[in-house]
């Protein structure tokens, strides 16, 4: 997605966030409060080349950015694939107590990329395998802060989920639309395609609609 941005113009800055892409004990190390950090410090990088910055991410990344665009001084916000709250209803001190006993949990219930529709995009996918349940607890707490952040957000705001999303579910998309306080939001429906809208089947016309929106908002 940076690429197809880039080559339309824009400068992108894909953001590593604090206990990702290393290795999941890694993950289990981090706060919330790292990863709210991390999208700072993108942010004051991007600011350092361009005076407008947009704030674009999937699933967490979409949570992030939403949160952030409050404390941020953003142009707008692209949230893909975001949830809203998590399906668990424990509190995040439990999920921390039983951290300490389970670890980690199987990231998929069924087939590892059966939600796939692009087979060969899946094939060169590289995530972690386990799902840190303390990242779990640090996640639903930072989402509780979400809530509370959206009716506050006042910059435009472009949401995209599939409907055939099995990880985090579809209806949370209209519920964020919903308490968002923008005035300038929009909600987009995508079909044939998992949770990673950005490397699934469906990514083109993410990339269009996502430069689309920043090019309007950005005139």
């Amino acid at each position: 997605m940076g690429d197809y941005l880039n080559a339309q113009g824009f400068t992108c800055l894909g953001i590593r966030l604090a206990g990702h892409a290393t290795r999941p004990k890694d993950m289990v190390r981090s706060r919330w409060t790292d990863w709210t950090a991390s999208v700072e410090d993108g942010y004051n990088l991007l600011r350092g080349v361009t005076e407008r910055v947009f704030l674009v991410g999937l699933s967490m990344g979409g949570a992030l950015s939403l949160l952030m665009s409050t404390r941020l001084d953003a142009a707008g916000v692209v949230a893909m694939s975001t949830p809203l709250e998590l399906p668990d209803n424990h509190p995040a001190w439990v999920i921390r107590l039983l951290s300490y006993f389970w670890p980690y949990l199987p990231k998929a219930k069924g087939d590892v990329g059966a939600d796939w529709f692009d087979k060969d995009a899946f094939a060169s996918h590289i995530s972690y395998p386990l799902n840190p349940i303390r990242s779990a607890a640090e996640l639903k707490a930072m989402l509780g802060r979400l809530r509370l952040a959206l009716p506050k957000i006042n910059v435009p705001v472009l949401l995209m989920h599939s409907q055939d999303d099995w990880y985090v579910s579809p209806e949370n998309m209209p519920r964020i639309y919903e308490r968002l306080g923008a005035r300038d939001k929009e909600m987009l429906w995508l079909t044939g395609s998992g949770h990673v809208v950005t490397r699934d089947a469906a990514r083109e016309q993410v990339f269009e609609a996502a430069s689309a929106f920043i090019r309007r908002v950005g005139e």
